[in-house]
């Protein structure tokens, strides 16, 4: 009997040929449900895109996501599209839009001092989250592992998170106005006392804002520090040094920048010409030191790269295991992305359609709210809007006044507050954001119209009045809040109807808050504060909250 030798048979695909793809087919299909997966955590990406279009400061966020996308698939590309997925990435996807549609309908805050506050799941983290699921969902553990940078980058779509404002930017940007102020006095100026406002005359001057173009430079070249010791691989102690030392360098150059300004201004004050053109002037010397600050950047950037050059360096490509052809599993994988998408995505479709349908508030942005003309015995004494500085609408104001029926000691007017456009918020983080500490903070029943209802309350004394706040949030016919922590640091929270999930109206949630005063600031805390609640439980008894919020619900 007579053998032949045999060669190896490469396994070959079962699959028709119609259902075969490219790697990098399946690498494009990828991208696009990614992009078009963001719908899923719409609101997530509504604030950031806020955050980036009103914010100065912040809006280098936006070139986030881009970038990260950009670094991941260039590690991708080395490692030749490698297809290797785990459905742990669909878990930590379904977790991910989960949870932010629970924010959606709740209020989840988390206090750690009265100046920092987090909304849980904060955006950033919704961020890592979001692009990590999806690397692991399609690329695997190993991908997650090499692009590990570009993950943890996302985190930076709020690219200067407010702790570092007031205890970073602040105290630099008042030790600015203060050398500058210096160096003008040295020049024989005489300026106003306002530290950040150094007027020469009456009406010519200038301000010193925290996240001034200055800021934004020093914030600018630390992002350029980062994603350039990545590409350059830079050690890690000399990575945190040249982040370090570029956002210096940024504050160093704001600096010089305002000494400048000063001899502009000084200038100025002869020359009539110049002084309508400050800002400009501000602009083009902003420019010029940003470019110097910059060129000296790359120019550390190029003594520590490898090669001494601004030449990236390449990455190892690896081979690809199955040349050209994505793996069976891709499909089912994608089509499972695909069906979360759509699930997560049918809320916001479905909310997007009725504020279309019925666009009250967006049409009339001046109107005001719609409130009843009595409340047991108040009633309505006026009513006015509350807008942010940017022009959204916060609150729809009114102020109940009680009749001549009413002990003297519950008198207080009664000021409610509906806020129907921003969605689930508490009072405290506004309060944190301005630096307002309150002197007490805790839950308490009052009852109402509609029975007994949960409410967060503040009292305050800011030297002019002592008033006490009172929050809530309406979901349909059910209000409630409630907190566990300490003054200066807890966790606040709402409780969602879990009948609704995936419904953005009726029952989605409306922020409720009511306040009353006193302007007696002698008074005991804990007496005004007695007296401040007996006049908020007598109001409440004959207020239906949920008839408050139910104009603004879509039908």
């Amino acid at each position: 009997m007579f053998t032949s030798p045999t060669a190896a048979v490469p396994p070959t695909d079962a699959r028709p040929a119609g259902l075969r793809l490219t790697r990098s087919t399946a690498v494009m299909l990828v991208g696009g449900l990614s992009i078009a997966g963001v719908f899923a955590i719409f609101q997530t990406a509504l604030a950031l895109w806020v955050l980036w279009m009103n914010d100065p400061l912040k809006s280098i966020g936006g070139l986030i996501p881009l970038v990260s996308f950009v670094l991941i698939l260039r590690v991708w590309r080395s490692l030749g599209w490698e297809l290797r997925g785990s459905w742990w990435g669909l878990a930590i996807l379904a977790a991910t839009i989960a949870l932010v549609h629970l924010r959606d309908r709740a209020i989840l805050e988390l206090i750690l001092t009265p100046s920092w506050t987090i909304f849980l799941p904060p955006h950033s983290l919704v961020a890592i989250a979001y692009a990590a699921g999806v690397v692991l969902l399609f690329g695997g553990p190993r991908l997650v592992r090499a692009t590990l940078f570009p993950l943890v980058l996302m985190g930076f779509v709020n690219p200067v998170p407010t702790f570092f404002t007031l205890h970073i930017d602040l105290p630099l940007q008042h030790a600015s106005s203060l050398i500058a102020r210096a160096f003008a006095h040295a020049l024989g100026q005489q300026l106003t006392s306002d530290q950040l406002r150094l007027m020469f005359t009456p009406d010519f001057g200038m301000f010193i804002a925290p996240g001034c173009n200055g800021i934004r430079g020093a914030v600018t070249m630390g992002f350029i520090a980062l994603i350039a010791g990545y590409l350059y691989r830079f050690r890690l102690r000399v990575h945190i040094l040249v982040v370090a030392g570029a956002v210096l360098l940024g504050y160093v150059f704001n600096l010089v920048r305002l000494c400048v300004l000063v001899l502009y201004y000084i200038v100025a004050l002869h020359i009539q010409w110049l002084q309508s053109r400050a800002e400009m002037g501000d602009y083009l010397i902003g420019a010029c030191l940003f470019f110097v600050a910059t060129a000296l950047l790359f120019t550390l950037i190029r003594r520590f790269s490898p090669g001494h050059d601004l030449r990236v360096p390449a990455l190892a490509t690896m081979p690809e295991s199955t040349p050209g052809v994505a793996p069976g599993s891709f499909l089912p994988r994608w089509i499972a992305l695909a069906l979360l998408v759509l699930v997560g995505s049918i809320t916001y479709a479905r909310a997007i359609v009725q504020d279309w349908k019925t666009s009250r508030i967006a049409s009339d942005p001046k109107a005001l709210g719609l409130f009843p003309q009595h409340v047991g015995h108040y009633k309505l004494q006026r009513e006015w809007n509350e807008y942010m500085l940017n022009g959204p609408l916060v609150y729809y104001w009114a102020d109940y006044a009680p009749d001549g029926s009413v002990a003297p000691e519950k008198s207080a007017v009664v000021s409610v507050g509906i806020s129907p456009v921003l969605g689930a918020h508490d009072t405290l983080l506004c309060h944190s954001a301005r630096g307002e500490d309150w002197l007490w903070h805790g839950d308490l029943l009052l009852p109402t119209a509609r029975g007994v209802t949960s409410f967060g309350l503040l009292f305050f004394n800011n030297g002019a009045t002592q008033y006490l706040e009172a929050t809530t949030v309406c979901t349909g016919t059910t209000c409630g809040q409630y907190s566990n922590g300490l003054k200066h640091f807890g966790f606040v929270y709402s409780r969602p109807d879990t009948r609704n999930l995936l419904s953005q109206s009726p029952t989605r949630p409306i922020p409720v808050l009511l306040r009353t005063a006193t302007p007696d600031t002698a008074l005991a805390p804990d007496t005004a504060r007695a007296a401040l609640t007996a006049s908020l439980r007598d109001f409440l008894s004959g207020a239906d909250l949920p008839e408050f919020t139910r104009s603004y619900r879509q039908p």
